[in-house]
C-alpha cells in the first residue's frame, strides 16, 4: 500500500493562491509534444500535411480543446452549476475539463482546416489521431498531482491513500489512465501509422482504443455520475465511450472495407501486366 505524496498544485508561486500550476505546465507539455510529434509526421512521403501547417493545426487544436474540454465538462458533468452560476463556464482557472467536450471542439477545429487546406476530413484525422495520447496522458499525470479524480476502494497491494480524501486504501486510478489512454495508446497509434494505411483507419482506431481504455478505467474510478441512468454499474463516462468505441469498429470495417477492392485490383492489374509483358517479350 502507497500513500499519496502530498504535492503543492501550483509549481511556481505568485501569490499564496495564484501562480503556474502542475496542471497548466501539463497542457504546455502537451500542446509542444504535439508540435514536434507533428513535425516529424508531416515530414513523412504521405503526409497531407506541410510541417509548416503543423502550428496551425496546434493553435487551432489548443483552442478547441480548452473551449471545447470547458463546455463540455459543464455541460455532461456540471450542468445544475452552470445554471445556477453561468458565469462558471468562463473561470478556466478552477478545475473541471472533459475530454469529450474536448474531443468535440478538435473535431470543429479540425471540419474548419480542413476545409481551408482543401482535404478530406479523415485526412487531418489520420493525421493527428497518433499525437494526441501524449496531451491525454500529461493531462492524467496532471489530475495526479492535483490529487483529483482518485478511484474507487481497493485491497490490491497497489492500492494508494489518498489522505485528503480518506485513510481507506484506493485505486491509483490517474495513474491507470495516464498509462493506458497516454502510454499505450501512443505506441500503439505511432507504430500503426509509421506505414500507409487506409483513409480513415488511423482515425478509427484512435475511437476504439480511447473508448476501450477509458471505459475500463472507470470500473476502477470514482465516477463523476454514478447509477447514470438508473443503471448501477454505468457512469457517464462510460456512455459517453460507447459512441466512440462504435465509430472507431464502423470506421475501421469502412475503411479496410472499401479500400481492399482497390488494393486487389491494382494487384490484379499488375500480375496482369506483368504477364503480357512475359508474353510480348517471348514472342
Amino acid at each position: 500500500m502507497f500513500t499519496y505524496p502530498e504535492i503543492d498544485p501550483i509549481l511556481i508561486h505568485f501569490t499564496e493562491t495564484t501562480g503556474v500550476r502542475w496542471y497548466g505546465l501539463m497542457y504546455v507539455i502537451g500542446f509542444l509534444a504535439f508540435l514536434f510529434l507533428g513535425k516529424i509526421r508531416a515530414r513523412r512521403p504521405h503526409s497531407p500535411v506541410k510541417p509548416e501547417q503543423v502550428d496551425d493545426i496546434m493553435f487551432y487544436g489548443a483552442i478547441g480543446v480548452i473551449a471545447g474540454g470547458r463546455i463540455g465538462e459543464m455541460f455532461f458533468y456540471q450542468f445544475s452549476e452552470l445554471i445556477a452560476d453561468p458565469m462558471k463556464l468562463f473561470r478556466l482557472w478552477e478545475p473541471g475539463m472533459s475530454f469529450h467536450g474536448g474531443l468535440i471542439g478538435v473535431l470543429i477545429a479540425m471540419l474548419i482546416l480542413a476545409r481551408k487546406w482543401n482535404l478530406r476530413f479523415l485526412q487531418l484525422g489520420d493525421f493527428i489521431a497518433p499525437m494526441v495520447p501524449i496531451g491525454l496522458g500529461a493531462g492524467r499525470m496532471g489530475n495526479f498531482i492535483n490529487g483529483e479524480l482518485w478511484g474507487r476502494p481497493t485491497d490490491v497491494p497497489w492500492g494508494m491513500v489518498f489522505p485528503h480524501v480518506d485513510a481507506q486504501a484506493r485505486h491509483a486510478s490517474q495513474l491507470y489512465e495516464f498509462i493506458g489512454e497516454g502510454v499505450l495508446l501512443f505506441l500503439i497509434l505511432w507504430f500503426f501509422s509509421k506505414k500507409p494505411r487506409p483513409l480513415g483507419a488511423v482515425s478509427g482506431l484512435f475511437l476504439l482504443g480511447y473508448g476501450i481504455a477509458r471505459s475500463t478505467v472507470e470500473f476502477f474510478r470514482v465516477p463523476d455520475n454514478s447509477d447514470f441512468l438508473g443503471i448501477e454499474w454505468l457512469t457517464q463516462g462510460q456512455l459517453l465511450s460507447i459512441p466512440m468505441i462504435i465509430a472507431g469498429i464502423g470506421l475501421l470495417v469502412w475503411a479496410y472495407k472499401s479500400n481492399n477492392s482497390d488494393i486487389s485490383n491494382c494487384t490484379t492489374k499488375k500480375v496482369a501486366n506483368k504477364a503480357k509483358s512475359k508474353k510480348g517479350a517471348k514472342a
